[in-house]
């Protein structure tokens, strides 16, 4: 049993010799390879621009009604990218105009909203959402302009949820893990039933993912991404 003046090495350190002594630095969080410096890239692009051409109907279509209930059809909020670099991540509008508003009056008079709100960044039943926005929520179709995102070089298609910078702060030490990596318009937290996937795992699956993602990974999640929006499972 370790004492408590004993701690052990956390997984992002590695121990170097040097004058004899042992020292620590950090480790990388993954291994570079061929596809995480070219064939990941070559995928998002691609990939983008086949879903692009393929959903563009669909595009027209949501477009034409989010636009029929108001002003602003896509929605940009600041979100934090690999290495730490911000972004606009580009969504077709879902709220409401005074959604801040709505959000923050549900908090003041609502403790139990404010510690779900806390505990996970969402609501269950969220005020804000509009009716056209709980079915391109339901049906993922409200995060389509983020395949521009992509062929931007701000996202990959697969990789960790998009968090903003206060959602940053609750990954400890496992932020140089989300920063190693694009954050993606699906991922592993997306397809492992999310709505029930408390904060802490996500970040576990976030970390997991920088860690060992691969073409054969990537793959797979896509696959089982179809299956939750034909589903209909998203939120």
């Amino acid at each position: 049993m370790l004492s408590d003046a004993v701690k052990p090495i956390p997984e992002t350190l590695e121990r170097h010799a040097m004058g004899g002594q042992p020292r620590l630095s950090p480790a990388p969080i993954f291994q570079k390879n061929w596809y995480s410096t070219v064939g990941k890239r070559t995928l998002d692009v691609s990939g983008a621009l086949t879903i692009g051409a393929i959903f563009l109907p669909i595009i027209l279509i949501v477009a034409f009604f989010v636009r029929l209930q108001g002003k602003g059809m896509i929605f940009g909020h600041e979100r934090i990218g690999r290495d730490g670099r911000k972004f606009r991540c580009l969504k077709f509008r879902t709220m409401v105009p005074d959604a801040e508003k709505r959000l923050n009056d549900l908090l003041d008079k609502d403790p139990e909203a404010r510690r779900e709100w806390e505990e996970n960044r969402k609501l269950d039943k969220d005020p804000r959402i509009t009716k056209l926005g709980h079915t391109l929520r339901r049906t993922s179709l409200d995060e389509l302009p983020q395949l521009w995102n992509i062929i931007r070089g701000d996202m990959s298609l697969v990789g960790p949820r998009p968090v903003t910078a206060p959602e940053l702060e609750r990954y400890g030490d496992s932020v140089h893990a989300y920063h190693a990596v694009r954050p993606g318009l699906t991922g592993m937290w997306q397809v492992s039933g999310r709505n029930n996937v408390s904060y802490d795992e996500r970040v576990r699956m976030d970390r997991n993912y920088a860690q060992a993602h691969s073409l054969p990974m990537d793959i797979s999640i896509l696959a089982r991404t179809v299956m939750v929006v034909v589903g209909a499972t998203g939120k």
